[in-house]
C-alpha cells in the first residue's frame, strides 16, 4: 500500500467528523485493559492460537514459539495474560517492536485485528497505522483463496520421507492454468550440518531452528516435481476471504520468531496445520497429534473436516509424466524412443517419419520430457542431456500437430484413502519348540505388505515398532524385537530409469544360541541394492541388496559380530487384496564371531479393510531357529 494512502485514511476520519488524535488516551489504554479482563480474553482460544500457547502437562502455559521477539512482556511465553498487557500497552506507544522492527500494528496484525473487534477499539482514540511493509506484502499475494499442498514422499532426503505440507495463496482472478504463479506459505527447518548423525540427531531433538516463508509457487513445483520427482496433491479449502486474510496476518507475524525444529512432532505439518486453526479456530487440528505429526494423517483429517476441502488436483512428477506416456507407446515406438533419445538427428530418418504425424510428436515428447529428466539429475552428463534436448525440441516444433492429451494417473491412490499411520497387531504363533501369543505395535508408518492405496509404492519406513511376546512353556514374557528405524526402498529400475534401490535398519531382536535361550541383540543393516518389475501375474517387483550387517550382544564371541552378505527377494501383488514377501538372506561374518547365517521368510498379507489386514509368516531365522505366526492388525 503506498504511503500516500495512510495520510488520505486521516483525512478521510477527519472528512467525516472523526477527531483523530496523534496522542493515544492513556485512560482509554485503562479502559481497554479493564475490558480485556473482564471479558478474560487471555484465556480465549484465538489468543491462544496467535501466541501459540499449549497447556502445560502439571497446569499453565508455553508458548510453542521459541523466538524472543515475538513476546511483547518478558514472560510472555509462559503467561498469556501478562502478554495480552504487554500487547495492549505497545499498541499506545510508538516503539518500534519485533525482530522486523515496526509499529507493534504492523509488526502483530492479526493480534490487533483481534483485538480490535472483540474489544471494538475506537479509531478515533487508537488511531490505525499504514502498515506500508504489510499492504506491500498482502498487496504482492492478492489473496482470495488458499489451497493445502502435499508434495509425496521422497525416500532419498530423511526430512521428506513422510512428505511434506505447505499453502499455497490463491489470488484473484487465476484460473487452474495460472494458479502455479500464486505465492506459497512455507515452514522448514535451517538445516546448519551436512553429518547425516548430527542431523538426525538435532531434527529429532529440536536443534534446528524451524521458519516460515514465502515464495512463488512455481519455484515449489520444480523443487519438488522436477528435481525430486514428487507428485504433488493440491487441496482448496473453503475459507471465507476474512478467515484467509487473518491467517495471512498471522504469518506475517511469525516472520519475528522462529520454532525449534522437531522432525517427528513440530515440524511443517504440525505447523501449517496451526496457520488453519488460525483461520478458524472452530478447527482443533494440532490437539489431534500429541507424539508424531505425519504428513499423510494431517491430510487425512483435514479431508475428514465437513466442508472444509473443496476440489482436489493432482500434479504428476516428472518421471510420472515420462512413464505414463511411455507406457502408451508401441514396442516399436519405444524402440524409436531410444535412439531417439540417443541421437535426436534419428528423427530425420525417413523410417520414423513414416509414423503419423501425431504419433511423431508423441515420442518426440517423451523424449523431450525425458531429455530434461536427464539435465536435471545427471550431473555427470547434463550438459550433453541439454543439448540433445534442445535438438529434440527444434525437430519437435517442426511437426505442426498436436498429439492427444494424455491422462497421468498417479502411482497410488490420494493419500487421505490409505490407511491410518499407527499400527497394532495382535496374535499367536511357534517358535521352535513352543507356543506363544504376540501383541505388536507401530507408531509409523508403513510396510512393504501394508496396503500401498495411499502410499509411495515400494517403500517402507518404520519407527519404534515393538513385538512383545508370551512365551508359553516357561511362562515368560519379553519385548522380542524393537525396530528402532527400518527403512527399505525399492525402485524398480527399467529401460529410461536406473534408480537404485537402498535399505537401512537399527534393530534390536531375540537371537537363539547354544547356551542362550532368547538372547538380546542389537542389529544394524545397511545396503544398496536393485530391483526390478513385470507383469506377468499382477505385479511383481524383484530385488536384490547386498549389505553390511553388524550385531552385538552376549550370545557371540567377543560379544560382536560384524560382516555382509546379500538378500534376494520377491514382492508381489496377486490380487487386490492378497500380497506376498519372500526373501532369503545369507551372511558370513569375518570379525567377531566367525560364523555365518542364513535366513528364510515367506509372509503374506490379505487385506480385510482399509484398516484391517490378516498376516502369516514363516520364518528360519537362524541355524536350528524357525516360527510361525499369524496376526490381525489394525491400523489406527
Amino acid at each position: 500500500m503506498p504511503r500516500y494512502l495512510g495520510f488520505l485514511f486521516a483525512l478521510l476520519l477527519v472528512a467525516a467528523g472523526v477527531q483523530a488524535s496523534d496522542s493515544p488516551d492513556p485512560a482509554y489504554l485503562d479502559e481497554l485493559l479493564r475490558q480485556a479482563i473482564e471479558l478474560r480474553l487471555s484465556d480465549a482460544r484465538e489468543w491462544h492460537l496467535l501466541l501459540h500457547y499449549r497447556e502445560n502437562l502439571w497446569g499453565g502455559f508455553t508458548s510453542e514459539a521459541d523466538g524472543q521477539p515475538f513476546f511483547l512482556a518478558s514472560n510472555g511465553k509462559t503467561d498469556p495474560a501478562a502478554e495480552l498487557e504487554a500487547t495492549l500497552r505497545k499498541l499506545f506507544t510508538d516503539e518500534l517492536v519485533g525482530r522486523t522492527a515496526q509499529d507493534t500494528q504492523c509488526a502483530f496484525p492479526a493480534r490487533y485485528h483481534w483485538l480490535k473487534a472483540v474489544l471494538a477499539i475506537d479509531d478515533r482514540r487508537l488511531l490505525p497505522k499504514p502498515c506500508v511493509r504489510f499492504a506491500d506484502w498482502l498487496s504482492a499475494l492478492n489473496p482470495e483463496g488458499v489451497t493445502l499442498i502435499f508434495p509425496s514422499a521422497f525416500m532419498n532426503n530423511p526430512s521428506s520421507m513422510f512428505g511434506h505440507l505447505l499453502l499455497r495463496i490463491d489470488q484473484k482472478g487465476q484460473t487452474d492454468q495460472t494458479r502455479i504463479l500464486a505465492y506459497t506459505i512455507n515452514y522448514a527447518a535451517e538445516i546448519t550440518t551436512s553429518n547425516g548423525f548430527t542431523y538426525a540427531y538435532m531434527g529429532m531433538t529440536g536443534g534446528f531452528k524451524g521458519y516460515f516463508s514465502t515464495m512463488p509457487y512455481y519455484l515449489k513445483v520444480q523443487e519438488y516435481r522436477d528435481f525430486e520427482s514428487r507428485d504433488i496433491w493440491e487441496y482448496r479449502l473453503n475459507f471465507t476471504q476474512d478467515q484467509v486474510l487473518q491467517m495471512l496476518r498471522h504469518a506475517w507475524e511469525l516472520g519475528n520468531t522462529y520454532f525449534d525444529y522437531f522432525y517427528f512432532k513440530e515440524n511443517c505439518s504440525y505447523h501449517i496445520l496451526s496457520l488453519l486453526e488460525v483461520a478458524d479456530p472452530r478447527l482443533h487440528l494440532t490437539d489431534e497429534f500429541i507424539v508424531w505429526t505425519i504428513p499423510t494423517d494431517a491430510i487425512r483429517l483435514i479431508t475428514g473436516q465437513p466442508g472444509l476441502v473443496g476440489d482436489r488436483v493432482f500434479r504428476p512428477s516428472l518421471t510420472s509424466q515420462i512413464e505414463g506416456r511411455n507406457a502408451t507407446l508401441s514396442h516399436d515406438e519405444r524402440g524409436w524412443l531410444g535412439r531417439i533419445v540417443k541421437d535426436p538427428s534419428v528423427a530425420q530418418a525417413e523410417e520414423f517419419r513414416r509414423l503419423a504425424l501425431d504419433r511423431q510428436a508423441f515420442v518426440l515428447d517423451v523424449a523431450a520430457h525425458y531429455l530434461r529428466y536427464l539435465g536435471l539429475s545427471d550431473e555427470r552428463h547434463a550438459a550433453s542431456a541439454r543439448d540433445r534436448y534442445r535438438a529434440v525440441l527444434v525437430a519437435r516444433s517442426a511437426l505442426r500437430v498436436q498429439p492427444a492429451a494424455v491422462v497421468i494417473p498417479p502411482l497410488s491412490e490420494a493419500p487421505e484413502k490409505g490407511h491410518l499411520a499407527r499400527r497394532v497387531g495382535v496374535g499367536f504363533g511357534w517358535r521352535q519348540d513352543e507356543f506363544f501369543e504376540e501383541i505388536n505395535l507401530r507408531p509409523a508408518y508403513h510396510d512393504l505388505l501394508d496396503p500401498e492405496i495411499g502410499y509411495t509404492p515400494d517403500a517402507q519406513i518404520e519407527f519404534l515398532a515393538a513385538k512383545l511376546r508370551h512365551y508359553e512353556r516357561h511362562d515368560q514374557f519379553r519385548l522380542e524385537r524393537l525396530a528402532i528405524v527400518d527403512i527399505i526402498s525399492l525402485s524398480p529400475m527399467d529401460s529410461l530409469f536406473k534408480r537404485p534401490s537402498w535399505k537401512v535398519g537399527l534393530t534390536w531382536e531375540t537371537v537363539r544360541r547354544e547356551g542362550c535361550r532368547y538372547c538380546g541383540n542389537l542389529n544394524f543393516n545397511v545396503g544398496p541394492g536393485i530391483a526390478i518389475e513385470t507383469r506377468w501375474v499382477r505385479r511383481e517387483v524383484y530385488f536384490a541388496f547386498a549389505e553390511l550387517d553388524a550385531n552385538y550382544s552376549h550370545a557371540f564371541e567377543e560379544n560382536h559380530r560384524v560382516g555382509g552378505g546379500g538378500t534376494v527377494g520377491l514382492l508381489a501383488d496377486l490380487t487386490e487384496r492378497w500380497k506376498i514377501l519372500l526373501s532369503a538372506t545369507y551372511l558370513t561374518y569375518p570379525l567377531g564371531e566367525h560364523s555365518d547365517n542364513t535366513k528364510l521368510s515367506f509372509q503374506q498379507r490379505f487385506t480385510l479393510s482399509k484398516d484391517w489386514t490378516l498376516r502369516l509368516e514363516l520364518n528360519h531365522l537362524e541355524r536350528q531357529d524357525n516360527e510361525a505366526l499369524i496376526t490381525v492388525q489394525a491400523f489406527f
